[in-house]
């Protein structure tokens, strides 16, 4: 019980630290987009490339117990420390950096450490005769794992986006929640210690394997001349100071590490789930009919499928198969797990192409934007390049609709004049630009618009002030502007949010409606005057909000988990039933490897940046059906093997008289044991 409680704890503070770290690199650190997802990929890789040191270290020095006493000490403080990171006021940008990657690196080292070493210490608490209860005990292992990770990560991006602190989102909460949970986890592992059995460590089998295949190397090649005869296998060059019982187990691991050169590529799209797919949904909308999802709460989905899709596979679509004749081996069901991933990639791909329909095309080389927002008496005269002319009408602010960006083709900077009643105005355009012309009877202004969406699901407002008095103290959320008479501010953004502002005119405070502020929309508030207590407002709408509703992402979550079920705990099994007794560790360190990898390709591609996201899906889904196609043909020459066959004659012997025992003593009428054994 002490160590399933500890799994939870812990997997709680690694997936919900995990959920929110893209947009913590994003929003907090200010990073882009591609440094953000290389980061969370170079912190994915690295948690599964530190079992093979974790391993080492319990299998050879500390032991199970004390490799996860003191890596889960180093644990905690890389959560103290990431959360200290997150604490706004603690010194500089550069300094959150630090804080955060030495906090990272410590998490890293121990989730990493500590990975081979849980399961095994809660299967050495069982004796060899107990194999129902290991069995059950593994179980629920496994399921404490996937509710850590679905309660984390739906809890952590609620702490993150629905509770401010500093002014902004709560990432030192978000944070520090998980850093709890690690340190709770700790104290209850550390209690159960009168009661657990302590295996002492049995000598480092990673560094044995390792040392053979280096030694079989390193003799081959100074035997590498035609003078010396071939051996049958590579690692017989082994046999001169290797026993042939290890040579022999190598051997085994060997061929199914081949197997797993390919496997990366699964893993590369599968953790992109918390990157480039949590990126992708900061461009939706994520408004369930009250209830709004944070981006990174759809995460969430991946361990709430899993749970659904195990007992669905085990005991239905599985039966099913087996009742059609059809021989469902474990390499063909991990070759349909990767098509079926890919085939999530191409979801997401289609998704992407939906998303990017309802986001404005920017103005192009050669291209300008111009929208006039005529406040004036009368109608408005614009004349363009190449003598084209606009007309716009006056605003109606009872009835008030955004007016629409004129398009002019020109290369390089021009002159667009802009007429009505009073004197004509000049203003300076460039292209690949976009601008705003206030017009008013007192004359006109320019402003330049970014005209891109806001990032990461905020919304933009700015002002517009008609009147010829100064608004101080705009505020809403962390924002506080002002806007001087017939005065304009920039955007500001804000999460989306149905906004009531308070401003304040001279001394007297008032209120400004400005309705809802949707997903990713950009806007104009036009401050018109002064109603009892309220400053009266017509709110325009210059990008439009997301409108593509995050729903979508549904069938390539559920393609992805049901890939995971079909690959991953396939993948597991197959493994522990091709390895030694003595290899297990080692082919779970290759296993874990593979995911290493697999992040390794995301950074190198993101870091790359130079695709399109769409193409980058697709990328990524040919690729992956190009690796299933490949390893199926590695896996129809792939001979299973059993690793009962490496028991030596002796040890065949001993077993079967064991064996022989139960069937003398069946054949006996007498029921006392100890009789027995004395006839023996």
């Amino acid at each position: 019980m002490f160590i399933i409680v500890n799994e939870f704890c812990e997997r709680f503070s690694y997936y919900g630290m995990k959920a929110v770290l893209t947009l913590y690199f994003l929003n907090y650190l200010h990073w882009d987009e591609n440094l953000s997802t290389t980061v969370y990929h170079a912190f994915s890789g690295l948690c599964y490339f530190t079992p093979i040191i974790g391993a080492p270290i319990a299998d050879a020095w500390l032991g199970k117990f004390n490799t996860i006493f003191w890596l889960s000490i180093l644990y905690v403080v890389g959560h103290v420390i990431k959360s200290v990171g997150a604490i706004p006021t603690v010194g500089s940008t550069e300094v959150h950096v630090a804080l955060s990657v030495v906090g990272l690196i410590a998490i890293a080292l121990g989730t990493g450490g500590i990975k081979p070493c849980v399961s095994a210490f809660g299967g050495d608490q069982f004796n060899e005769e107990h194999v129902q209860e290991r069995a059950k005990f593994f179980s629920i292992f496994y399921l404490s794992i996937n509710a850590g990770s679905l309660i984390s990560t739906f809890v952590t991006p609620v702490l993150r986006g629905d509770v401010q602190c500093f002014g902004t989102d709560c990432y030192a909460l978000a944070f520090g929640v998980p850093a709890a949970l690690m340190f709770f986890a700790l104290i209850v592992f550390v209690s159960g210690s009168g009661m657990y059995k302590k295996n002492p460590p049995q000598g480092n089998i990673l560094g044995s394997v390792f040392k053979c295949i280096g030694f079989a190397i390193k003799n081959r090649w100074n035997h590498r001349s035609k003078a010396h005869p071939k051996r049958e296998h590579w690692l017989d060059w082994a046999t001169e100071k290797y026993p042939k019982k290890l040579i022999t187990e190598v051997k085994m691991v060997t061929k199914v590490l081949f197997l797993y050169i390919p496997l990366p590529m699964f893993w590369a799209l599968f953790d992109q789930q918390g990157s480039r797919w949590t990126l992708q949904a900061t461009r939706m909308n994520t408004d369930f009919k009250g209830f709004v999802a944070q981006p990174d709460q759809m995460q969430i989905l991946n361990p709430l499928l899993i749970l659904i899709l195990i007992p669905v596979f085990d005991l239905g679509i599985y039966p099913l198969i087996k009742l059609c004749k059809i021989n469902f081996k474990p390499l063909p069901k991990m070759t349909v797990g990767m098509i079926i991933a890919a085939l999530a990639f191409g979801v997401a791909t289609v998704v992407e192409f939906k998303i990017n329909e309802t986001i404005p095309d920017p103005p192009k080389s050669g291209e300008s934007f111009l929208q006039v927002m005529n406040l004036a008496g009368g109608e408005v005269t614009i004349n363009g390049p190449g003598n084209v002319q606009f007309k716009e009408p006056a605003l109606n602010l009872n009835d008030y609709k955004d007016p629409e960006y004129l398009k002019m083709k020109f290369e390089g900077t021009q002159t667009v004049t802009v007429s009505w009643g009073g004197d004509p105005c000049l203003v300076t355009v460039n292209d690949t630009a976009a601008y705003t012309v206030v017009v008013q009877d007192s004359g006109c202004r320019q402003i330049k618009d970014p005209f891109e969406k806001p990032s990461n699901g905020l919304a933009a407002v700015r002002f517009i002030n008609l009147m010829n008095e100064a608004v101080y103290n705009i505020t809403f959320g962390d924002i506080d502007i002002s806007v001087e008479a017939e005065g304009e501010t920039v955007y500001k953004t804000l999460k989306r949010a149905k906004v009531i502002a308070t401003a304040r005119i001279g001394s007297t405070e008032y209120s400004i409606d400005l309705g809802l502020l949707d997903f990713g929309g950009a806007y104009t508030a036009v401050l018109t005057g002064v109603r009892g207590t309220e400053i009266t407002v017509v709110v325009g709408e210059d990008i439009p909000a997301n409108s593509f509703h995050v729903a979508w992402q549904i069938p390539q979550y559920f393609l992805i988990s049901a890939g995971e079920v079909m690959f991953s705990i396939t993948g597991l099994e197959f493994s522990y039933s091709q390895a030694p007794a003595s290899m297990k560790s080692v082919l779970q360190a290759g296993w874990l490897l593979t995911v290493a990898f697999g992040n390794v390709i995301v950074l190198i591609v993101a870091q790359a940046g130079s695709l399109e996201q769409w193409a980058e899906f697709i990328l990524f889904g040919a690729l992956l059906i190009a690796v299933a196609i490949i390893f199926s043909i590695m896996a129809y020459f792939y001979v299973p093997v059993n690793p009962d066959d490496l028991k030596d004659e002796d040890e065949k012997a001993d077993l079967d008289e064991k064996k022989a025992v139960p069937d003398f003593f069946e054949m006996s009428p007498d029921n006392n044991f100890e009789e027995k054994k004395t006839k023996i």
